[in-house]
């Protein structure tokens, strides 16, 4: 039996079609000469598809990338080729470092051009070859269903990633009667029984055991399943680098965030336990303390490392136990499971130990205790301001600085299984990352309430696509911290050259001003009672007027980390070295 072929479509209109076949309703980017078939496609599904329209790439980019942390699902970008594909690497090279599933769609030179320098021509397999799970260029338009299908399963199985498809000018205005393909199946690989078998083995016989959990991915379910394993086995819980969403910080079982700045004697619980169940997190530098928690490449704990790609497993540290498999799939087997060993009174008293030293960490820091008179803005204060004021299911966004050393530290994110995902940052450090990420949170998912947390700098990089948010509805609160300049590198310069400060000084707009040129609300606050009003206005007002609010905080140039002063940091490294 003959199965008559579906009328012509152009390669545009093809790929517009399996967008939507792939279960695709929201993409961002921005629009582009080199892709225009791809927007007539579009036109005709703009009843049930949603073309967010951004200020630039890189914005664009971070916005994809980020919905596939808020959403569980991939992330679709489209931009146009030469400047626009450059733009949007920082996306690209973001979802790679994060695991998240990522579709970046690119216009290209027609190959009639090609190999000639054409107008914004870039080979983009060599571009992007290095920062992405596969990239590809589609010359032949009846080919479109089969790379669109392979890129999205791709994209969304085992380790999920980025995915770049190059789209030729001539490709997507030529015209093919192929079917459509099949929507996607992500795919994760499960662990074999014998395995799981070792790891209940390991951790019965543990004395002090530890369980560190992150990765892209986690469900409410899995995330219920892991409490059941921790709270039935009384074990510690700590979330890795920027995923400290995936267990409740206020669980009894959690014992705090294993990243940049560290509680060192949580540092050194980790580097004492006997066995170590690690969970999706790939172990990098950042949740390792720069490879210091474990040692390279045989740790002195007995490490299971837990993870889906099996080119993951054993790159850098050689663990007892290498388990490949997706997070909720073995959280899922180990929900049930209980452990036999240690006595559970020894472990809960570990347990409780841990717990104390939490609680000493989350207190007010050094930084204002030894001051000799109060801070007129004390961002210890002001988070805990935020913890009465905001939701519980508040979503924190922020991109890369010493800022985020107050909400990393001090805000008590909720777990998947509460609400989903409760952070979104970038474990690779980009900065400009959490305005995007905040306006296309509060576009996703409008319900909710949105910060952006960011400093100065950071927020300066990314700050235009607080348009976007007016034109889509959103209402992110962002809260700037304005020191006037770039701390986090001002910090390592006063480390390594104290008091020979050059290329970190900023000079900055009115933030609140700035805010309200979009049509938003801007506020300057100096101190903790300001930032009180004004974030109990701000939250009445974004939730009213569906805009969002920008708070410049003025923050004492002194303020660098809640561990030391500016004065403090500088004159500890100009002393003589032992």
């Amino acid at each position: 039996m003959t199965h008559a072929l579906p009328a012509p479509r152009s390669g545009g209109h093809l790929v517009a079609d399996a967008l939507i076949r792939h279960g695709v309703d929201t993409a961002f980017g921005v629009p582009g000469e080199s892709y225009l078939e791809v927007l007539d496609g579009l036109y005709g599904h703009r009843d049930d598809f949603r073309f967010i329209i951004c200020r630039q790439e890189g914005g664009a980019a971070f916005m994809a990338e980020s919905y596939a942390k808020l959403t569980g699902r991939p992330g679709v970008c489209m931009v146009t080729r030469g400047p626009g594909a450059t733009n949007a690497a920082i996306g690209v090279h973001t979802a790679f470092q994060d695991s998240s599933p990522m579709i970046l769609l690119v216009g290209q030179v027609g190959n009639d051009f090609v190999e000639r320098e054409a107008f914004q021509e870039v080979d983009y397999r060599r571009m992007f070859g290095p920062m992405a799970k596969w990239v590809a260029q589609i010359d032949d338009a009846a080919r479109v269903p089969e790379y669109m299908a392979r890129a999205f399963q791709i994209a969304t199985s085992g380790r999920p990633g980025p995915v770049v498809l190059a789209l030729p000018e001539d490709m997507l205005s030529a015209t093919a009667s192929v079917p459509d393909a099949r929507a996607h199946q992500p795919l994760q690989p499960h662990p074999a029984g014998a395995d799981i078998a070792r790891l209940r083995t390991m951790l019965g016989e543990a004395k002090r055991p530890f369980v560190l959990v992150g990765g892209f991915g986690w469900t409410r379910e899995g995330a219920a399943q892991l409490r059941s394993f921790v709270e039935g086995n009384d074990l510690p819980v700590g979330c890795a680098f920027r995923f400290q969403d995936t267990f409740d910080n206020g669980h009894p079982n959690y014992v705090g965030d294993v990243g940049i700045g560290i509680n060192p004697k949580l540092a050194a619980r980790i580097r004492e336990a006997d066995v170590v169940l690690a969970i999706g997190v790939r172990l990098g530098e950042m949740t390792t303390s720069g490879y210091t928690l474990f040692e390279v490449p045989v740790p002195r704990q007995k490490l299971i490392h837990v993870h889906p790609d099996v080119n993951e497993l054993g790159r850098v540290y050689q663990a007892d136990l290498m388990i490949a498999s997706g997070s909720n799939t073995v959280a899922g087997i180990l929900g049930a499971l209980r452990l036999s060993g240690e006595t559970s009174e020894a472990r809960r008293e570990q347990l409780a130990a841990m717990r104390e030293e939490l609680a000493a960490w989350r207190a007010a820091p050094a930084l204002y205790r030894n001051r000799a008179t109060p801070a007129r803005l004390d961002l210890w204060q002001l988070v805990q301001s935020l913890r009465r004021l905001a939701p519980r299911d508040a979503l924190i966004a922020n991109g890369a600085g010493n800022f985020a050393t107050w909400a990393h530290r001090f805000w008590p994110y909720a777990g998947v299984e509460q609400c989903g995902r409760s952070q979104l940052a970038p474990t690779s450090g980009a900065m400009g990352y959490g305005v995007p990420a905040a306006v296309m949170a509060s576009i996703v998912a409008p319900e909710r309430t949105i910060i952006n947390v960011a400093g100065d700098g950071d927020f300066l990089m990314t700050s235009q696509e607080l348009a976007t948010a007016v034109q889509y509805g959103g209402a992110p609160i962002c809260i700037v911290f304005n020191n006037g300049m770039y701390g986090t590198i001002r910090m390592h310069q006063e480390r390594e050259h104290p008091s020979r400060v050059y290329g970190t000084q900023l000079m900055n707009p009115d933030f609140a001003k700035y805010g309200e040129a979009f049509g938003g609300k801007g506020f300057t606050v100096h101190t903790n009672a300001e930032f009180d009003a004004a974030f109990a206005d701000a939250l009445a007002y974004t939730r009213s007027a569906k805009k969002p609010a920008v708070i410049e905080l003025k923050v004492d140039p002194q303020d660098l980390t809640p561990g030391a002063s500016l004065d403090a940091i500088r004159e500890a490294a100009s002393k003589p070295k032992a």
